[in-house]
């Protein structure tokens, strides 16, 4: 696949262009974030207050007791989101879904291994260790081409 880059005068109009032989999963997915804004979410804090989340900074997504949880290096914000909904935003990036209730970040994991039943176990660059459910396991081998 080519790439060419072109920068334009200023207030020029950005424009992309996308050339192919036949449509994809991967162009799908690619057309699908760029149309969809990534760094428009907000995390909550517990006293109510909000402030933006660059997708790119959290470890993990995951749903506790019916609300999904944004999980970064220090902070741990609530996202007024729902992880399918996560899922269909931050879908064709770094973001694979790993368990019913949880989208890792691939970005953030240092090493895989594989666990008990069928599972892999992701062990982040902070050193936490989240579980991969085995019916996701294949996706996750796709992803990293295994």
């Amino acid at each position: 696949m080519k790439i060419t880059i072109e920068n334009i005068p200023p207030g020029g109009e950005e424009e992309i262009i996308i050339r192919m032989n036949q449509l994809s999963p991967e162009i799908l997915s690619l057309i699908q974030a760029l149309k969809t804004d990534r760094h428009k979410l907000n995390g909550y804090h517990p006293d109510g207050s909000f402030s933006p989340i660059h997708p790119e900074d959290i470890y993990y997504f995951e749903t506790v007791d019916n609300k999904v949880f944004a999980y970064g290096q220090k902070d741990i914000l609530e996202v007024k989101l729902r992880l399918y909904e996560l899922e269909t935003r931050l879908g064709g990036g770094d973001f694979v879904r790993i368990s019913k209730s949880m989208i890792l970040n691939l970005s953030k994991v240092k090493r895989f291994s594989p666990s008990f039943s069928g599972r892999f176990e992701a062990i982040l660059l902070n050193h936490e260790k989240v579980l991969i459910s085995r019916q996701y396991v294949p996706e996750i081998k796709n992803r990293l081409e295994l």
